[in-house]
């Protein structure tokens, strides 16, 4: 004997009552089949609707009433021969004619009680299942149909009523014994009472049914038919690589459907949990999968959590005051005040202090819930010894659940650590003493993310996704984006990294699309882009709320450099190639870095001093490990050690600077270069990363460009660099005559800074210096004569983009 379990959408046609006819009968070939029936999909919410619109006096429920006729007769002509058709069509018409004369009591009256909901509601599992007993008459296979309100009984709770187990059992076992037959045909959902008054099971009813004839009958095993091939590590809703679980224990299976699981309803699994009967979970429309099947040892997987759920629409119920310390008895009105409501407890959680005490229900009854407790605890109230209940909404749970979490230390630090990553706070926990359960309780807003960030932590071991939002697309944003799409491939190979760029801007427009743009074609996406406002982008980059985000600015704006402090406090990550943040006031780059650790995101700018050299990272590994920084001396500025390791007085010096600037060395103004501001920016950078709390202003800055230079426009710059070609000329070969090279260097020492034009000789470390290259000496208590050198290219959009490409791998591998 086993049960079979059909939910809505398995009969909400001709076409899918016709699959299920087939998996029936090839069940019925093995053995003997009990099927039990949902009504077509949509149905019961229908006649729930059409009682509602008939109690408020609207006359549209019988527009209702009208389609729920029209789909059944509809069925019955696709499924039944015209010659036996009749019989079918006149057990429909005498349905909805007495369905139609009970809502239109219920309009006259204007009043739809509990008992007489249950009634109209019964109608569907009834059509339902006689359309499918007529099927099978018109096939010739033998079946015999019975009306569950005659086998099932339960007491008067209309809407969830309580089954009589012992009769229940009873009826059924002498009806089968009465009436012997292959396959037995039986509405889902609806009982009676003792009085043969119609009930109904409640929420996933119909699932309950199976489960009640199955345990009856000692059945070999229970199959729940639906529209999905299982149960799932997630919701595929929200988890485009959820997958089906093959196996999973009873236990798991009431934790995960008790907390969100739509497959399964927690009152389904008691009757065959409590027999040992093997539950089936199995796709009507794809019946070779192999489904979900729930048993008592299912056997080990390599996966230590099962499955993730959630649920939505919560409502925090906080229990606080000092007069709760020490008094027993608090838990025990809190919880009698919400049974007295009939508010279900979701999650329960209380401090160690007795101070507090939180539980999650359902946002529908928060506020009876806190007219109960406020009224229970009015005493305490008025005399300040409780506070009033105070609620916290638009919460939710996302629950881990597994029964081999209890073997494996690390779980809820990986959790916690997966969440905490992306900026997911979490207002309370719990876990049950069997430790298959871990609960959170988050914002709504963040339950997409969360789980997302659950699932690829402990199911997607294959690669992590991280979703990258850019800003600038110039020399140095083109280069980025051509090495990601080349690299595309590799990070997903090799390192296991799925990066996607999710955001492109530019000062004109930006565009933005979560499943990934196209990088063979983002400035045509862009160019159809919307126009460009920061505060929108920054917006939408909180409102897409997208797990592990790395925010990338590849511009000089300082309004770009405004927005870190909105995005670290999301726990965005945030890449710069922007120098403004980090040089700009002492005060904005510490809040940043403290942003940054707070929010636990990351803030990381490597190319603010050496392009791709790494600079920072290096000093940052120093410090980390103890060592002290004494003094560094650096050529900080690929763009002036070009110029003057290319200009000899046989070229003008304005046509070096303008080499440099054409071939992608300089800042966008070249004067920032060769003014020493660029420089002086980056020495205050490292002054500031090695521990020195020092201002832009605090940077002695020597310039060797006359004062008329810095005039006017970047024309006017190159007008006077021209007209001052002798004071270039002099200074090279005063030079070159004491058998020195020009070099512009930074130093760092004492807790003081400055930039200026050197001429250094043969022995100096800076002398040999070719190119564009950059170098930079640290003299630590580790390497106090011979320095710690990092020396290489320290210009140009390659090198510059590849920097800003190992920070945002840093970014995403954490």
């Amino acid at each position: 004997m086993q049960v079979l379990k059909f939910g809505g959408t398995s009969v909400a046609n001709a076409a899918a009552i016709n699959q299920v006819i087939d998996i029936v009968a090839t069940a019925a070939r093995h053995d003997t089949v009990v099927v039990v029936l949902s009504a077509l999909g949509g149905i019961t919410d229908a006649l729930i609707e059409a009682g509602q619109l008939a109690e408020a006096g609207n006359e549209a429920y019988q527009d209702r009433l009208r389609h729920i006729e029209q789909r059944h007769l509809t069925a019955v002509q696709e499924l039944i021969p015209v010659a036996t058709r009749s019989a079918a069509l006149s057990q429909i018409k005498q349905r909805c004619n007495e369905l139609e004369a009970i809502c239109d009591s219920v309009f006259a009256l204007g009043e739809l009680s509990a008992r007489t909901l249950d009634r109209l509601m019964s109608f569907g599992e009834l059509m339902s299942s006689q359309l499918v007993t007529e099927r099978l008459r018109s096939l010739g296979i033998a079946h015999a149909w019975q009306d569950s309100r005659q086998l099932i009984r339960t007491n008067s709770r209309f809407g969830f009523a309580e089954v009589d187990f012992d009769t229940t059992n009873q009826q059924i076992h002498d009806f089968l014994a009465a009436t012997p037959a292959p396959i037995y045909l039986v509405p889902g959902f609806i009982a009676a009472d003792a009085s043969g008054t119609t009930t109904t099971l409640g929420r996933g009813g119909s699932d309950y049914s199976g489960a009640i004839y199955a345990a009856a009958l000692r059945a070999r095993r229970l199959e729940i038919w639906t529209d999905v091939s299982g149960m799932m590590t997630a919701d595929p809703r929200l988890v485009r690589h959820a997958r089906p679980i093959p196996h999973i224990s009873y236990q798991e299976a009431m934790e995960l459907s008790h907390f969100g699981a739509k497959v399964l309803y927690p009152p389904t699994i008691q009757p065959v949990m409590h027999q040992g009967i093997p539950l089936w979970i199995k796709n009507t429309f794809a019946p070779a999968d192999h489904g979900t099947l729930v048993e008592v040892a299912p056997p080990q997987n390599h996966d230590v959590v099962r499955g993730i759920s959630s649920i939505s629409n919560l409502t925090m119920l906080n229990l606080e005051g000092s007069g709760m310390i020490g008094i027993p008895g608090f838990s025990k009105r809190l919880f009698g005040a919400l049974a007295g409501e009939r508010v279900n407890v979701i999650l329960i959680t209380q401090s160690s202090s007795e101070h507090s005490i939180s539980v999650a229900v359902g946002a529908a009854d928060a506020a009876r819930a806190k007219t109960a407790v406020d009224g229970e605890f009015a005493h305490e109230i008025d005399m300040r010894r409780l506070e009033p209940l105070r609620l916290e909404t638009g919460l939710a749970i996302v629950a881990l659940v597994g029964e081999s979490m209890k073997n494996h230390p690390g779980i809820s630090g990986r959790l916690f650590g997966a969440l905490g990553h992306n900026g997911v706070n979490i207002r309370a926990i719990a876990q049950g003493s069997s430790e298959k359960n871990i609960s959170t309780v988050i914002q709504a807003a963040d339950v997409k993310k969360a789980i997302n960030v659950l699932h690829e932590a402990f199911f997607e071991v294959e690669y992590k996704q991280v979703n990258v939002f850019v800003v600038g697309v110039g020399n140095v944003g083109r280069k980025l984006l051509e090495q990601l799409r080349q690299q595309q491939h590799y990070l997903l190979d090799k390192l296991q990294l799925q990066l996607r760029v999710v955001g492109l801007a530019n000062s004109r427009q930006f565009v933005l699309d979560p499943n990934g743009l196209d990088l063979t074609t983002w400035p045509e996406e862009l160019a159809r882009g919307e126009a460009f406002r920061l505060d929108q982008l920054v917006e939408q980059i909180h409102a897409l709320n997208l797990r592990n985000s790395v925010f990338v600015d590849v511009t000089a704006s300082a309004e770009v450099a405004g927005c870190y402090a909105a995005l670290l406090a999301k726990s965005v990550a945030v890449v710069a190639c922007n120098k403004v943040a980090c040089s700009s006031a002492y005060s904005t780059y510490a809040r940043l870095k403290g942003l940054a650790r707070e929010f636990n995101a990351n803030f990381l700018f490597e190319t603010n001093v050496g392009a791709g050299l790494p600079v920072i990272g290096t000093l940052n590994d120093l410090l980390r490990s103890g060592d002290v920084v004494q003094r560094i001396e650096a050529v900080l500025s690929g763009t002036l050690n070009f110029v003057f390791n290319h200009y000899d007085g046989r070229r003008p010096f304005a046509e070096v600077v303008r080499q440099a600037q054409d071939e992608g060395y300089t800042e966008p103004d070249p004067r920032l270069d060769l003014s020493g501001t660029d420089v002086a920016r980056k020495i205050l950078i490292l002054a500031r990363e090695a521990g020195v709390a020092l201002e832009m202003t605090d940077i002695q800055n020597t310039s060797f460009l006359p004062a008329s230079c810095l005039e006017g426009d970047v024309a006017a710059f190159y007008e006077q660099l021209a007209a001052h070609e002798s004071h270039f000329r002099q200074l090279y070969d005063e030079a070159t005559a004491a058998g020195k090279k020009l070099r512009f260097v930074a130093r760092y020492a004492g807790g003081q800074a400055a930039v200026g034009l050197q001429a250094v000789g043969p022995d100096h470390d800076l002398y040999t210096l070719k190119g564009k290259d950059n170098v930079v000496l640290f003299y630590t208590n580790r390497y106090p004569e011979q320095p710690l050198v990092i020396k290489g290219a320290g210009a140009g959009a390659d090198v510059t983009a590849s920097g800003v490409f190992a920070d945002m791998m840093r970014a995403a591998r954490v």
